[in-house]
Protein backbone atom coordinates (compact mmCIF):
# COMPACT_ATOMS: atom_id res chain seq x y z
CA UNK A 1 0.00 0.00 0.00
CA UNK A 2 0.93 3.32 -0.67
CA UNK A 3 2.75 5.24 2.81
CA UNK A 4 0.57 8.00 3.55
CA UNK A 5 1.95 11.66 2.79
CA UNK A 6 1.31 14.23 5.40
CA UNK A 7 1.52 18.05 4.87
CA UNK A 8 2.24 20.00 8.15
CA UNK A 9 1.49 23.84 8.29
CA UNK A 10 3.10 25.59 11.25
CA UNK A 11 4.53 29.23 11.38
CA UNK A 12 7.86 30.96 12.99
CA UNK A 13 5.49 33.74 15.20
CA UNK A 14 7.13 32.21 18.20
CA UNK A 15 8.74 29.15 18.31
CA UNK A 16 5.74 26.96 19.66
CA UNK A 17 3.70 26.34 16.44
CA UNK A 18 6.92 25.02 15.00
CA UNK A 19 7.90 23.04 18.08
CA UNK A 20 4.29 21.01 17.87
CA UNK A 21 4.42 20.27 14.46
CA UNK A 22 8.40 19.09 15.26
CA UNK A 23 6.69 16.73 17.83
CA UNK A 24 3.66 15.58 15.64
CA UNK A 25 6.65 14.57 12.85
CA UNK A 26 9.03 12.86 15.37
CA UNK A 27 6.38 10.44 16.62
CA UNK A 28 4.88 10.17 13.65
CA UNK A 29 8.16 8.60 11.77
CA UNK A 30 8.28 6.70 15.24
CA UNK A 31 4.65 5.19 14.45
CA UNK A 32 5.07 4.63 11.13
CA UNK A 33 8.61 4.80 8.79
CA UNK A 34 7.43 4.81 5.72
CA UNK A 35 5.06 7.89 6.15
CA UNK A 36 6.18 10.98 3.88
CA UNK A 37 5.79 14.14 5.79
CA UNK A 38 6.11 17.84 4.59
CA UNK A 39 6.35 20.66 6.79
CA UNK A 40 6.13 24.04 5.70
CA UNK A 41 6.17 27.77 7.35
CA UNK A 42 2.80 29.15 5.43
CA UNK A 43 3.67 32.57 5.52
CA UNK A 44 7.47 31.97 4.41
CA UNK A 45 5.96 29.78 1.93
CA UNK A 46 3.13 32.43 0.80
CA UNK A 47 5.90 35.53 0.72
CA UNK A 48 9.32 35.19 2.37
CA UNK A 49 9.51 38.98 2.81
CA UNK A 50 6.53 39.61 4.44
CA UNK A 51 6.89 36.49 6.90
CA UNK A 52 10.24 38.17 8.11
CA UNK A 53 8.16 41.54 8.71
CA UNK A 54 5.19 40.11 10.22
CA UNK A 55 7.54 38.42 12.40
CA UNK A 56 9.80 40.91 13.38
CA UNK A 57 6.62 43.20 14.04
CA UNK A 58 4.97 40.66 16.22
CA UNK A 59 7.92 40.11 18.10
CA UNK A 60 8.75 44.08 18.73
CA UNK A 61 4.87 44.23 19.74
CA UNK A 62 4.75 41.46 22.29
CA UNK A 63 8.21 42.73 23.96
CA UNK A 64 7.57 46.41 23.91
CA UNK A 65 3.59 47.35 23.41
CA UNK A 66 2.06 43.62 24.80
CA UNK A 67 -1.18 45.59 25.64
CA UNK A 68 -1.59 46.75 22.10
CA UNK A 69 -1.40 42.72 21.46
CA UNK A 70 -3.70 41.97 23.97
CA UNK A 71 -6.13 44.54 22.67
CA UNK A 72 -5.80 42.66 19.23
CA UNK A 73 -6.07 39.47 20.48
CA UNK A 74 -9.44 39.67 22.50
CA UNK A 75 -11.28 42.13 19.85
CA UNK A 76 -11.07 39.32 17.36
CA UNK A 77 -11.65 36.63 19.79
CA UNK A 78 -15.17 36.03 19.42
CA UNK A 79 -15.33 36.98 15.34
CA UNK A 80 -17.29 34.64 13.27
CA UNK A 81 -15.49 32.28 10.84
CA UNK A 82 -17.84 34.22 7.91
CA UNK A 83 -16.42 37.41 9.20
CA UNK A 84 -15.12 40.23 7.24
CA UNK A 85 -12.36 40.07 9.09
CA UNK A 86 -11.78 36.29 8.54
CA UNK A 87 -12.75 36.30 4.63
CA UNK A 88 -10.44 39.14 4.03
CA UNK A 89 -7.73 36.48 5.50
CA UNK A 90 -8.95 33.67 4.24
CA UNK A 91 -7.57 34.99 0.80
CA UNK A 92 -3.69 35.90 2.14
CA UNK A 93 -1.56 33.32 -0.05
CA UNK A 94 -5.01 31.10 -1.38
CA UNK A 95 -3.41 30.60 -5.06
CA UNK A 96 -0.20 30.07 -3.94
CA UNK A 97 -1.57 27.45 -1.34
CA UNK A 98 -3.80 25.56 -3.59
CA UNK A 99 -1.25 25.43 -6.34
CA UNK A 100 1.08 24.00 -3.42
CA UNK A 101 -1.22 21.27 -2.43
CA UNK A 102 -2.50 20.45 -5.79
CA UNK A 103 1.36 19.61 -6.89
CA UNK A 104 2.13 17.93 -3.87
CA UNK A 105 -1.13 16.00 -3.44
CA UNK A 106 -1.11 15.02 0.10
CA UNK A 107 -3.21 12.32 2.17
CA UNK A 108 -3.72 14.78 5.03
CA UNK A 109 -3.20 18.06 6.32
CA UNK A 110 -2.40 19.19 9.72
CA UNK A 111 -2.07 22.80 10.70
CA UNK A 112 -0.49 23.88 14.31
CA UNK A 113 -0.95 27.53 12.85
CA UNK A 114 -4.45 29.27 12.93
CA UNK A 115 -4.35 31.24 9.99
CA UNK A 116 -4.12 28.72 7.67
CA UNK A 117 -6.13 26.39 9.42
CA UNK A 118 -8.82 29.17 8.94
CA UNK A 119 -7.75 29.42 4.75
CA UNK A 120 -7.48 25.37 4.58
CA UNK A 121 -11.18 25.02 6.14
CA UNK A 122 -12.52 26.92 3.61
CA UNK A 123 -10.82 25.33 0.91
CA UNK A 124 -12.77 22.06 2.50
CA UNK A 125 -16.38 23.40 2.94
CA UNK A 126 -15.88 25.22 -0.86
CA UNK A 127 -15.08 21.69 -2.32
CA UNK A 128 -11.60 23.08 -3.38
CA UNK A 129 -9.53 20.75 -1.01
CA UNK A 130 -11.57 16.92 -0.73
CA UNK A 131 -8.75 15.76 1.82
CA UNK A 132 -8.77 15.53 6.17
CA UNK A 133 -7.97 18.11 7.63
CA UNK A 134 -6.64 18.34 11.52
CA UNK A 135 -5.94 21.56 13.37
CA UNK A 136 -3.88 21.33 16.83
CA UNK A 137 -4.50 24.01 19.07
CA UNK A 138 -1.65 25.41 20.81
CA UNK A 139 -2.92 26.93 23.63
CA UNK A 140 -5.30 26.35 26.77
CA UNK A 141 -7.65 28.96 25.50
CA UNK A 142 -10.15 29.35 22.59
CA UNK A 143 -10.26 31.96 19.65
CA UNK A 144 -12.45 32.51 16.45
CA UNK A 145 -8.94 32.26 14.79
CA UNK A 146 -8.82 28.36 15.18
CA UNK A 147 -12.89 27.59 15.06
CA UNK A 148 -13.92 26.69 11.24
CA UNK A 149 -16.89 23.96 10.20
CA UNK A 150 -14.41 22.65 7.60
CA UNK A 151 -11.62 21.00 10.36
CA UNK A 152 -12.39 17.50 10.67
CA UNK A 153 -10.74 17.02 13.59
CA UNK A 154 -9.22 19.27 16.45
CA UNK A 155 -6.52 18.01 18.75
CA UNK A 156 -6.63 20.17 22.20
CA UNK A 157 -4.55 20.53 25.01
CA UNK A 158 -7.52 20.35 28.07
CA UNK A 159 -11.73 19.56 28.41
CA UNK A 160 -11.75 23.49 28.90
CA UNK A 161 -10.96 23.81 25.04
CA UNK A 162 -12.84 20.87 23.73
CA UNK A 163 -15.67 22.61 25.64
CA UNK A 164 -15.14 25.78 24.05
CA UNK A 165 -15.29 24.46 20.50
CA UNK A 166 -18.36 22.42 21.57
CA UNK A 167 -20.29 25.76 22.44
CA UNK A 168 -19.06 27.29 19.45
CA UNK A 169 -21.08 24.73 17.16
CA UNK A 170 -17.75 22.18 16.74
CA UNK A 171 -19.30 18.30 17.01
CA UNK A 172 -17.92 16.87 20.11
CA UNK A 173 -16.96 13.90 17.58
CA UNK A 174 -14.26 16.27 15.56
CA UNK A 175 -12.24 16.77 18.77
CA UNK A 176 -9.74 14.91 20.84
CA UNK A 177 -8.22 16.29 23.85
CA UNK A 178 -4.61 14.66 24.08
CA UNK A 179 -2.65 17.75 25.62
CA UNK A 180 -0.54 19.60 23.45
CA UNK A 181 1.86 17.53 21.47
CA UNK A 182 5.64 17.96 22.71
CA UNK A 183 8.27 16.12 21.52
CA UNK A 184 8.64 12.88 23.65
CA UNK A 185 11.72 13.81 24.74
CA UNK A 186 10.12 15.05 27.31
CA UNK A 187 8.12 12.08 28.42
CA UNK A 188 11.40 10.42 29.33
CA UNK A 189 13.17 9.85 32.88
CA UNK A 190 16.09 11.28 33.54
CA UNK A 191 18.04 11.33 36.54
CA UNK A 192 17.85 14.77 38.53
CA UNK A 193 20.92 14.30 40.16
CA UNK A 194 23.09 13.64 37.02
CA UNK A 195 21.32 16.75 35.44
CA UNK A 196 22.49 18.68 37.73
CA UNK A 197 26.12 17.59 37.80
CA UNK A 198 26.26 17.34 33.98
CA UNK A 199 25.30 21.45 34.10
CA UNK A 200 27.96 21.58 36.49
CA UNK A 201 25.22 22.69 39.16
CA UNK A 202 25.36 21.11 42.88
CA UNK A 203 22.41 18.79 43.86
CA UNK A 204 22.41 20.50 47.48
CA UNK A 205 21.00 23.58 46.33
CA UNK A 206 17.72 24.73 44.88
CA UNK A 207 17.70 25.35 41.43
CA UNK A 208 15.49 27.94 39.13
CA UNK A 209 15.36 27.55 35.60
CA UNK A 210 14.51 31.04 33.96
CA UNK A 211 12.89 30.96 30.43
CA UNK A 212 11.86 34.48 28.14
CA UNK A 213 10.87 32.19 25.29
CA UNK A 214 13.29 31.44 21.73
CA UNK A 215 12.99 35.63 21.67
CA UNK A 216 13.59 36.37 25.23
CA UNK A 217 10.39 38.48 26.15
CA UNK A 218 11.80 38.68 29.54
CA UNK A 219 14.85 40.53 28.91
CA UNK A 220 13.75 43.87 31.04
CA UNK A 221 13.92 42.00 34.26
CA UNK A 222 17.58 41.60 34.62
CA UNK A 223 16.77 42.64 38.47
CA UNK A 224 15.83 38.94 38.26
CA UNK A 225 18.76 37.49 37.57
CA UNK A 226 20.76 39.48 39.69
CA UNK A 227 18.25 38.78 42.44
CA UNK A 228 19.50 34.65 41.31
CA UNK A 229 23.04 35.63 41.51
CA UNK A 230 23.30 37.16 44.80
CA UNK A 231 19.73 36.40 46.88
CA UNK A 232 21.37 34.94 50.41
CA UNK A 233 19.82 31.85 50.32
CA UNK A 234 21.00 28.12 49.00
CA UNK A 235 19.92 28.50 45.11
CA UNK A 236 21.31 28.35 41.73
CA UNK A 237 19.98 29.30 38.58
CA UNK A 238 19.77 28.45 34.72
CA UNK A 239 19.40 31.19 32.59
CA UNK A 240 18.05 30.77 28.77
CA UNK A 241 18.34 33.77 26.75
CA UNK A 242 16.92 32.25 23.63
CA UNK A 243 17.73 34.76 20.50
CA UNK A 244 18.64 37.22 22.25
CA UNK A 245 21.97 38.16 22.29
CA UNK A 246 21.84 41.40 23.88
CA UNK A 247 20.20 40.10 26.70
CA UNK A 248 23.02 37.58 26.73
CA UNK A 249 25.94 39.55 26.57
CA UNK A 250 24.12 42.24 29.17
CA UNK A 251 24.14 39.68 31.71
CA UNK A 252 28.07 39.69 31.66
CA UNK A 253 28.31 41.93 35.29
CA UNK A 254 25.42 40.08 36.65
CA UNK A 255 27.58 36.76 36.40
CA UNK A 256 30.45 37.84 37.58
CA UNK A 257 29.82 39.26 41.00
CA UNK A 258 27.31 36.15 41.54
CA UNK A 259 27.86 34.19 44.63
CA UNK A 260 25.38 31.87 43.38
CA UNK A 261 26.23 29.11 40.82
CA UNK A 262 24.84 30.46 37.80
CA UNK A 263 24.83 28.91 33.93
CA UNK A 264 23.62 31.23 30.96
CA UNK A 265 22.68 29.94 27.54
CA UNK A 266 21.35 31.08 24.35
CA UNK A 267 19.22 29.12 22.19
CA UNK A 268 19.25 25.58 23.50
CA UNK A 269 18.05 22.26 22.20
CA UNK A 270 18.36 20.40 25.72
CA UNK A 271 15.30 22.51 27.17
CA UNK A 272 14.32 18.72 28.51
CA UNK A 273 17.34 18.27 30.63
CA UNK A 274 17.25 21.54 32.04
CA UNK A 275 13.99 20.87 33.25
CA UNK A 276 14.72 17.60 34.47
CA UNK A 277 17.63 20.19 36.54
CA UNK A 278 15.62 22.38 38.03
CA UNK A 279 12.90 22.73 40.66
CA UNK A 280 10.97 25.80 39.35
CA UNK A 281 11.00 27.48 36.38
CA UNK A 282 10.31 31.23 35.84
CA UNK A 283 9.17 31.92 32.20
CA UNK A 284 6.16 33.11 29.91
CA UNK A 285 3.15 31.40 29.69
CA UNK A 286 3.63 30.34 25.46
CA UNK A 287 1.52 26.80 25.09
CA UNK A 288 4.41 24.33 24.53
CA UNK A 289 6.75 25.96 27.19
CA UNK A 290 3.61 25.70 29.71
CA UNK A 291 2.72 22.00 27.99
CA UNK A 292 6.57 20.58 28.42
CA UNK A 293 6.82 21.81 31.87
CA UNK A 294 3.56 20.03 32.90
CA UNK A 295 4.96 16.81 31.09
CA UNK A 296 7.82 17.03 33.07
CA UNK A 297 6.02 18.10 36.09
CA UNK A 298 7.70 21.23 37.03
CA UNK A 299 6.12 23.96 39.32
CA UNK A 300 6.06 27.56 37.33
CA UNK A 301 6.17 31.01 38.25
CA UNK A 302 4.55 32.86 35.15
CA UNK A 303 5.62 36.21 35.53
CA UNK A 304 3.52 39.33 33.70
CA UNK A 305 1.97 36.89 31.28
CA UNK A 306 1.36 38.83 27.90
CA UNK A 307 -2.27 39.77 27.09
CA UNK A 308 -3.95 37.68 24.85
CA UNK A 309 -3.94 33.53 24.49
CA UNK A 310 -0.67 33.88 27.40
CA UNK A 311 -2.27 35.39 29.95
CA UNK A 312 -4.97 32.88 29.23
CA UNK A 313 -2.54 30.13 29.71
CA UNK A 314 -1.47 31.57 32.32
CA UNK A 315 -4.87 31.48 33.86
CA UNK A 316 -5.44 27.49 33.32
CA UNK A 317 -2.18 26.75 34.83
CA UNK A 318 -3.04 28.79 37.89
CA UNK A 319 -6.45 27.16 38.01
CA UNK A 320 -5.14 23.48 38.00
CA UNK A 321 -2.30 24.30 40.93
CA UNK A 322 0.58 23.66 38.72
CA UNK A 323 1.91 27.40 38.76
CA UNK A 324 1.05 31.09 39.96
CA UNK A 325 0.99 34.21 38.11
CA UNK A 326 3.27 37.33 39.27
CA UNK A 327 2.37 40.64 37.65
CA UNK A 328 4.84 42.88 39.34
CA UNK A 329 8.05 42.72 40.69
CA UNK A 330 7.08 43.02 44.23
CA UNK A 331 4.37 39.96 43.96
CA UNK A 332 7.61 37.70 42.59
CA UNK A 333 10.06 38.41 45.30
CA UNK A 334 7.28 37.51 47.84
CA UNK A 335 6.30 34.21 45.82
CA UNK A 336 10.23 33.84 45.82
CA UNK A 337 11.09 33.87 49.06
CA UNK A 338 8.09 31.83 49.50
CA UNK A 339 9.05 28.73 47.55
CA UNK A 340 12.19 28.92 49.29
CA UNK A 341 11.14 28.50 52.59
CA UNK A 342 7.61 26.33 51.65
CA UNK A 343 9.21 23.00 49.50
CA UNK A 344 5.85 21.20 50.34
CA UNK A 345 4.15 24.40 48.06
CA UNK A 346 6.78 23.19 44.88
CA UNK A 347 5.74 19.64 45.79
CA UNK A 348 1.81 20.68 45.94
CA UNK A 349 2.37 21.97 42.58
CA UNK A 350 4.10 19.36 40.90
CA UNK A 351 2.07 16.95 41.92
CA UNK A 352 -0.94 19.10 40.89
CA UNK A 353 1.10 19.04 37.40
CA UNK A 354 1.19 15.27 37.65
CA UNK A 355 -2.53 14.82 37.67
CA UNK A 356 -3.37 17.34 34.72
CA UNK A 357 -0.91 15.89 32.23
CA UNK A 358 0.15 12.14 32.11
CA UNK A 359 2.35 12.94 29.64
CA UNK A 360 2.47 11.22 26.41
CA UNK A 361 0.79 14.21 24.52
CA UNK A 362 2.43 13.55 20.91
CA UNK A 363 1.72 9.86 20.94
CA UNK A 364 -1.78 10.61 21.57
CA UNK A 365 -1.87 12.82 19.33
CA UNK A 366 -0.52 11.53 16.37
CA UNK A 367 -2.53 8.37 17.25
CA UNK A 368 -5.93 10.42 16.41
CA UNK A 369 -4.28 11.82 12.60
CA UNK A 370 -3.56 8.46 11.81
CA UNK A 371 -6.53 7.31 12.69
CA UNK A 372 -8.39 9.85 11.02
CA UNK A 373 -6.17 9.26 7.83
CA UNK A 374 -6.54 5.46 7.58
CA UNK A 375 -10.25 5.87 7.86
CA UNK A 376 -10.39 8.41 5.05
CA UNK A 377 -8.17 5.99 2.90
CA UNK A 378 -10.66 3.04 3.77
CA UNK A 379 -13.65 5.13 2.85
CA UNK A 380 -12.28 6.46 -0.62
CA UNK A 381 -10.87 3.00 -1.59
CA UNK A 382 -14.58 1.69 -0.42
CA UNK A 383 -15.89 4.52 -2.97
CA UNK A 384 -13.49 3.50 -5.56
CA UNK A 385 -14.56 -0.02 -5.79
CA UNK A 386 -18.19 1.40 -5.73
CA UNK A 387 -17.34 3.44 -8.55
CA UNK A 388 -16.02 0.51 -10.39
CA UNK A 389 -18.67 -1.75 -9.83
CA UNK A 390 -21.14 0.56 -11.27
CA UNK A 391 -19.42 1.46 -14.29
CA UNK A 392 -19.07 -2.52 -14.77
Amino acid sequence: MKPLRFLIFSASFGAGHVKAAESLIHTLKNSDPNVEIFHEDYMSLYNKFLNTVLKKSYINMIKQTPKLWGTFYYSTQNLSYDSFFQRFVNNIGRKQLIDYIHELKPDMIICTYPTVAGLLAHLRTTGYLRIPLATVITDYTIHAQWIHPGVDLYVVGNTEVRDGLINRGISPDAIQVTGIPVSPKFDGTMNKKEALLKLGLSPERQTFLIMGGAYGVLGNAKWMYKLMATADAPIQAIIVCGNDRKLYRSLDPVAKEAYNPIVRYGFVNNVDELMTAADIIITKAGGLTVSEALTKHLPMIIFKPIPGQEANNASYIKSIGAGLITDTKQEFLHTFYELIENKDLIRQMSLAAAREYPGNSSQRAVQSILNLAYDWRTKKSIENISISANVS
